[in-house]
């Protein structure tokens, strides 16, 4: 007997076990952290609710989003923060630099926030070339022009030679929310489709090939984008439900965390995911599912089934979503899952990212 997702009896046991296993406290076991538990997948997501939902006792924050929406005044405003610790800090199609300012306006678009001001603290290294840190900074200022913020305030610390790695940065940001639109989890339906703005992996690929660690090269470069302009041009065709950006974990990651939060299941269609060859075929060199490689100029959304379409033709209007796709829909059963349609006509479930296949991506 199969369920209309194609899932035998014996299949829906192991996702019931799976479920249980999920309903329980979250509760760190290492006494350590470890890499994993920066990779933004179970590890990452354990010790957020163990350790700093748990301290913090905030329902903004125990929504787990990338912002929280704040009240001042007669505004609705975004903030969101974030850090990177990418290494290398140089790479194909982008840098730290760049890389912050596009990863926090990301952020606050997939909020439905206009992005509008940014913070950036800078933690180096004692002797980090003066002139790298220039490169960056330029880096950030070009960025923050093309996305129409401006870096308003930050921070300098430098920490002794051999305590660091060259260079960290922080961010913040903050945007002001101009829709009535009301994103998130709790928008959510069965019949949902779900789309992805372009082809995956690109950035992960990227970096992993960059560190020079594999004999293997390729005409590559990272997917490092400010999405804001996308984003809005699919707001603007309506429908849409829930929105996040593709980085730590890769779309799987992100497809769980959206399941998880609605309460409803996912099913995903293996040959509707966007992905290039050349980075496919790095994927299969090094045994790793593109679903779990990070994208910096990528984004998932829902959207009401009935508005799938016109939310595509948006996308695909503008560069960065000319390649956009839909990818599955989602469904009543199995709620807080996703399941992937294979090439092969089988289904398997797509749980999250569970070891850190590439540290330091972002």
């Amino acid at each position: 007997m199969t369920t209309e997702t194609g899932a035998s009896e014996r299949e829906l046991r192991v996702l019931e076990r799976i479920e249980r296993a999920r309903r329980r406290r979250p509760k760190v076991r290492e006494e350590r952290v470890t890499l994993a538990h920066g990779a933004g997948g179970k590890a990452s997501q354990t010790l957020v609710e163990a350790v700093f939902v748990d301290a913090f006792r905030d329902p903004r924050l125990a929504e787990l989003a990338d912002g929280a929406t704040l009240e001042v005044g007669a505004e609705r405003m975004v903030l969101t923060t974030d850090s990177y610790v990418i290494s290398p800090l140089f790479f194909p199609g982008g840098d730290i630099g760049d890389l912050a300012v596009n990863g926090t306006v990301n952020d606050l678009a997939v909020c439905g926030a206009r992005p509008l001001y940014l913070s950036a603290g800078f933690i180096l290294e004692e002797g980090f070339p003066i002139d790298d840190l220039r490169r960056v900074a330029a880096s950030m200022a070009a960025a923050a022009a093309r996305a129409g913020v401006a870096v308003v305030t930050g921070d300098t610390k430098v920490v002794q030679r051999g305590k660091g790695d060259g260079c960290y940065v922080n961010t913040a940001g903050v945007g002001v929310l101009e829709r009535a639109d009301a994103l998130g989890a709790a928008a959510v339906r069965p019949g949902d489709a779900v789309l992805v703005s372009g082809p995956i992996g690109e950035h992960g690929v990227t970096i992993m090939l960059a560190r020079g660690e594999l004999d293997i090269e390729a005409d590559l470069r990272s997917d490092t984008a400010p999405l804001h302009e996308p984003i809005a041009a699919l707001l603007d065709a309506g429908g849409v439900r829930m929105l996040r950006d593709a980085t730590r974990g890769g779309v799987a990651t992100v497809l769980n965390e959206m399941a998880r939060a609605a309460e409803t299941g996912i099913v995903v269609d293996e040959d509707a995911v966007p992905v290039r060859p050349v980075v496919n075929g790095a994927c299969e060199l090094l045994g790793i599912d593109p679903l779990y490689v990070a994208c910096e100029g990528r984004f998932v959304a829902v959207v009401d089934g009935a508005r799938a379409d016109a939310a595509l033709a948006a996308l695909r209007a503008h560069p960065l979503g000319e390649s956009a796709a839909v990818v599955g829909r989602v469904v009543d059963d199995p709620p807080g899952l996703v399941l992937l349609r294979t090439s092969f006509g089988g289904t398997r479930v797509v749980d999250m990212l569970v070891g850190d296949p590439l540290p330091r991506i972002c």
